[in-house]
């Protein structure tokens, strides 16, 4: 079968490697990687015969990725981080560049090639990174923001490196063809936004009109391929104009569906991709160079590391940020294998040196699992050295904090809770370690304090010692693990809410004291299938009651002690058997002419008149001598099945809802 017997052994092998990959807890790009060194010709066993033509194949997958990087490319999502991202980011690309060249200078390379390697290692691990953060159910905090915000940038600048880098390593080049690519870039830059913008989307409006999905993908992959390979003729990266087509039709209305369709065919190609860089990293190779191997693995590992911590720390990000950020991002990702492709087809790089590369890159990502899990005990022992951190603090009352709720987080829920309690009068105080929300909270008029509350002088300066009530509101369990330790600690009476994302989470917060957690998932489950049974007419009784046997199940450590809180269920359900429902009195209404009194309306339905509009006014719990009028609009309490009774007599159909 030749060419297709290849793509089938890579497929399997590749499912095979990102089984284990996923057994092992770990990014499934590894596993591909795995997969790629079985089936590769530096093994024994089944392999694959023509790599070359499965590398061309792999280019389109590097495409594709970079098509739906665009794709997903939104400026909302640096806001949050866009200092640091936008200023910290290419300062740490510089540095490491700087540091990059430095290292091959002294292994005796040429300055073409110390440039290369120093822009190859200068970037970290998208998919890495973001398949720890989601498996570590980190997504959300300021640290992953933060994550999240430095690699959107550096994948960007993945595409300046593509055009300048081949440039320069061109002997003949020199200014003039460097300055020609840059030209060329801004011309086709500027044509795709002025043309894109308008032609593209007028384009994806036509085809989405004719309601075919197998033609819309189609399209949006023809646009995506095509567009990269005309800026290919045009001697640019095929790469680039994928990024760039990406980028235009995001703006687009069907920038979301087109990601969506996109994804599994970027998939698909990205493991064909990664399946090859398996196959061409040679086990012979790092086992015959394994120091030097290991020896930059370390020297990259610690000097970048040690530059995302430090550029968090000259952006004012304190307490955890810091370590988790230097921690995660260490690593060389992906995208260097990309770089390193384009460098050995321009012959810019050696195959030594590109089998250095690739050995130091997979090395290090199978490591980041690792090493990033040692930032909640890192963390931990510099608290033990270091508890002294500077506190802000604002609108704290001036004869102190007592009987008070602390908010520990100061998010969307957390000023959320600040809302109500402030409205209801409640005394509060919110702990926040995130610097831009500590000021939105200020700026709410919050009692807030800048600190963590995993920290004793956090806490304690929260009157955490008098306090009624905390409620943890971080959607990390190793936050909210070390907070409700630390409240346990300095406050063992101290009933403490938290959150959790499954109930695995749910059930380790439990076994640490926690009064109550809170699964918000659930939550919206039930309030999904509430809307759902309303809408199919099921009666109100059985919604509830399924709703509390499921609330039931999950909160039962507090449903079953707690009087207040029952009570509180109870008037819930009350209020959704009682409600209030408008019904206007129609011509053929036997209530017409009729009094309150006079048509029996309590004896014969059940229901209790409490409002009436009339002729644009409303008249307020009506007198029982009131008399009905055509075109009234009467507002009656009562179970469902008084309601629809009192449907009958206002003259409605019998199918009508109330």
């Amino acid at each position: 079968m030749g060419f297709a017997a290849d793509i089938i052994i890579i497929v399997v092998a590749a499912l095979f490697g990102a089984v284990i990959a996923q057994k092992l807890k770990q990014p499934l790009v590894l596993g591909y990687i795995l997969a790629g060194i079985i089936v590769g010709p530096h093994t024994l066993g089944v392999r694959i015969t023509d790599i070359h033509e499965i590398e061309l194949l792999a280019e389109i997958g590097v495409a594709l990725l970079l098509f739906a990087l665009g794709l997903e490319f939104s400026m909302s999502e640096l806001k949050p981080v866009r200092k640091i991202a936008l200023i910290g980011t290419p300062i740490q690309l510089l540095v490491t560049i700087l540091i990059g060249y430095a290292i091959g200078k002294y292994l005796g390379w040429s300055t073409a090639e110390s440039i290369w390697f120093g822009n190859i290692i200068s970037i970290s691990s998208t998919m890495v990174t973001m398949k720890i953060l989601m498996g570590r159910g980190l997504i959300g905090t300021l640290s992953s923001r933060v994550m999240i915000g430095m690699l959107i940038v550096q994948d960007l600048a993945v595409i300046p490196m593509m055009i300048i880098l081949p440039q320069i390593s061109n002997p003949e080049a020199g200014l003039i063809l460097l300055g020609t690519a840059v030209v060329k870039s801004a011309v086709f830059l500027t044509i795709m936004i002025l043309l894109g913008t308008k032609l593209l989307p007028r384009l994806l409006a036509y085809i989405a009109d004719w309601n075919s999905r197998e033609l819309f993908i189609l399209s949006i992959t023809a646009i995506g391929l095509g567009i990269g390979y005309a800026t290919y003729k045009a001697g640019l990266s095929f790469a680039f104009g994928a990024f760039v087509a990406g980028m235009v039709l995001s703006e687009s209305d069907y920038g979301h569906q087109a990601l969506n369709d996109i994804v599994p065919l970027r998939d698909i190609f990205g493991l064909l991709f990664f399946t090859t860089v398996g196959m061409l990293l040679d086990p012979g190779f790092l086992f015959d160079n394994w120091q030097l191997v290991l020896m930059l693995v370390l020297i990259i590992g610690v000097t970048k590391g040690i530059l995302f911590w430090g550029i968090s720390i000259i952006f004012k990000y304190k307490n955890i940020v810091p370590l988790a950020v230097g921690l995660g991002l260490f690593q060389v990702g992906e995208f260097s294998f990309v770089l390193a492709r384009i460098g050995l087809a321009a012959e810019a790089i050696s195959q030594y040196m590109y089998s250095l590369i690739l050995s130091v890159s997979v090395i290090s990502m199978i490591a980041t699992p690792f090493v990033s899990a040692l930032t909640a005990p890192l963390y931990k022992l510099k608290k033990r050295f270091f508890k002294h951190e500077a506190l802000i603090t604002e609108n704290i009352p001036h004869d102190g904090l007592d009987n008070h709720v602390i908010i520990a987080g100061g998010g969307q829920v957390g000023k959320y809770i600040g809302n109500i309690l402030k409205e209801i009068c409640v005394p509060f105080v919110v702990a926040e370690m995130n610097h831009q929300r500590m000021v939105e909270c200020r700026t709410q008029g919050y009692p807030v304090i800048f600190g963590d509350m995993s920290q004793s002088i956090t806490a304690e300066a929260a009157g955490i010692g008098s306090a009624k009530l905390l409620l943890v509101t971080t959607p990390s369990i190793v936050e909210s693990q070390s907070i409700i330790k630390n409240a346990n600690r300095l406050n063992p009476k101290l009933h403490i809410v938290a959150r959790a994302k499954s109930e695995d989470q749910m059930q380790d917060l439990y076994e640490d004291d926690v009064y109550m957690v809170v699964f918000p998932e659930m939550e919206t489950g039930l309030e999904y299938a509430r809307q759902a049974l309303l809408h199919l007419e099921v009666p109100i009784t059985a919604i509830q009651e399924y709703s509390d046997n499921i609330r039931r199940s999950h909160y039962a450590p507090v449903y079953d002690t707690n009087k207040d809180y029952q009570n509180l269920a109870l008037l819930n359900n009350v209020k959704e058997l009682l409600e209030i429902s408008w019904v206007e009195i129609l011509t053929r209404s036997s209530l017409l002419g009729k009094s309150i009194k006079g048509s029996a309306i309590r004896s014969k339905t059940g229901v209790t008149v409490v409002g009436i509009i009339r002729k644009g006014e409303f008249i307020s719990n009506p007198g029982l001598d009131t008399v009905f009028s055509k075109g009234d609009i009467i507002a009656v309490v009562g179970n469902p099945h008084d309601r629809i009774e009192f449907k009958k007599l206002a003259g409605l159909p019998e199918d009508r809802c109330l």
